[in-house]
């Protein structure tokens, strides 16, 4: 019997498959569980059309993680710091820093754990920061820290 897995299934599959089990196996434990559903001319269109809404959300997901990336290449974003002898900041700009920052001088909002900090930036001068925006597209921000 052909059934749509709507789980994934431990030795079966994963969830949104279309997969081949015995006839027992479907109607004794997968139907009545509601793992899985008989695939029928009616299930398999609706799995059809959740896969296209899944590849058009991708999409995109991947477009406008591309525009981000476009605007943060082009972008500085500075942050006044206190700073004590020889250009030490007193602690270190963080990953929020830099978000708050980026949103109130440009108006682009990102996540706080989608900024990639190799090191601390702990001293007055420029950086680029990494920024992974999601589905493999990372892009740059340069950042400028000077003194308050």
């Amino acid at each position: 019997m052909k059934v749509i897995l709507l789980e994934d299934v431990k030795g079966q599959g994963k969830k949104g498959e279309l997969v081949n089990v015995s006839d027992g196996h479907a109607r004794n434990f997968l139907l009545p569980r509601k793992l899985a559903v008989e695939a029928t001319a009616g299930n398999l269109k609706t799995l059809k059309e959740q896969e296209q809404k899944k590849k058009r959300q991708l999409e995109k997901r991947i477009a406008d993680a591309e525009s981000i990336q476009g605007k943060l290449e082009t972008l500085t974003v500075t942050i006044e710091a206190k700073a004590g002898s020889g250009g030490r900041l007193f602690g270190a700009v963080t990953g929020q820093e830099i978000v708050e920052a980026l949103r109130k001088q440009h108006g682009i909002t990102i996540e706080k754990n989608k900024i990639v900090q190799s090191e601390p930036i702990k001293a007055i001068g420029s950086y680029e920061v990494k920024v992974k925006l999601g589905n493999e597209i990372s892009g740059m921000i340069n950042v400028k820290v000077i003194e308050a």
